[in-house]
């Protein structure tokens, strides 16, 4: 799908904000609100638009603590990476999880409520797994920045 001046604006203005009005959309990209409205459905239809979420903070919802965790694998058989991948896409505290190269498998940004939770974590993840072969955490000191934004240019 090719994505013109117009849809580059709505994309860069939804991910900014999901909840930018569609008058102030159609302001921007100089389009009518009917034509916002097509765009975006066509848009979200095509999953260039994937998700619109909130982004709650997590000191205030119980989860102050975030981790980077390095996982190396046993073996990197299809079948017991697809069983890890599973496991990371299950746990809530997980909120992100990829497959990476290097000397891990895998890297998860995981999110816990204090260090007892962490290690509960832990346990479910990897200590009952016989495929980790170990794993490696950074505590995350401040969170600098987060997002998951795109460059938009037009």
């Amino acid at each position: 799908m090719q994505l013109d001046d117009a849809d580059k604006i709505l994309i860069a203005l939804l991910q900014n904000n999901a909840r930018t009005n569609l008058e102030q959309l159609s302001e921007a990209s100089d389009l009518s609100v009917a034509s916002v409205q097509r765009r975006l459905k066509r848009l979200r239809d095509n999953r260039v638009i994937e998700k619109e979420i909130a982004v709650p903070s997590l000191s205030k919802t119980g989860y102050p603590m975030s981790f980077i965790i390095m996982v190396e694998m046993e073996r990197e058989q299809l079948d017991q990476l697809d069983a890890f991948k599973r496991i990371a896409l299950k746990d809530p505290q997980v909120q992100q999880c990829y497959y990476v190269t290097g000397e891990a498998d895998f890297c998860l940004i995981c999110i816990s409520k204090d260090m007892e939770d962490f290690e509960a974590l832990t346990h479910r993840l990897f200590f009952g797994n016989s495929n980790v072969r170990r794993f490696r955490t950074s505590v995350v000191m401040n969170r600098t920045k987060v997002g998951l934004s795109v460059p938009i240019t037009t």
